[in-house]
């Protein structure tokens, strides 16, 4: 395959005409800042930064910092009764230790533990997703 051909599968490519043309147009103003990260990410990515700006927004799976932050909050909230729940089971197996016997609150404990395994599992599955 020639290299023009090969441009022409992979590399970067016009969106389809459509009959009437496009009758609809937006003007962003950016800071000489936001530009040069637009430019700079818009080379990475092989298109222009309208393509990049559009491609952007039409993409389905957006996700904004609130959300993000919000599915962090949650993770460390589980991670914190993670914690509680491991010093639980660290105080029943002193116990069991001691008195030669499993205490009868240890099958809550492991139930406890499993739910939030669950709930963090969860979490990590919405966080691979963005």
């Amino acid at each position: 395959m020639t290299e023009k051909n090969e441009r022409r599968l992979f590399g970067r490519q016009r969106r389809a005409n459509v009959d009437g043309g496009r009758e609809k147009s937006y003007r962003v103003y950016v800071t000489v800042e936001e530009d040069a990260q637009l430019r700079a990410r818009a080379v990475v990515a092989d298109v222009t930064v309208p393509r990049l700006l559009f491609e952007s927004a039409m993409n389905a799976n957006i996700e904004t910092s609130t959300d993000r932050k919000g599915v962090i909050a949650e993770l460390f909230v589980v991670t914190r009764l993670m914690a509680n729940v491991s010093n639980n089971v660290n105080q029943l197996a002193k116990f069991a230790n001691t008195e030669g016997q499993f205490p009868d609150t240890a099958a809550a404990v492991a139930a406890e533990y499993r739910t939030l395994a669950v709930k963090v599992e969860d979490v990590i599955d919405r966080l691979a997703e963005s």
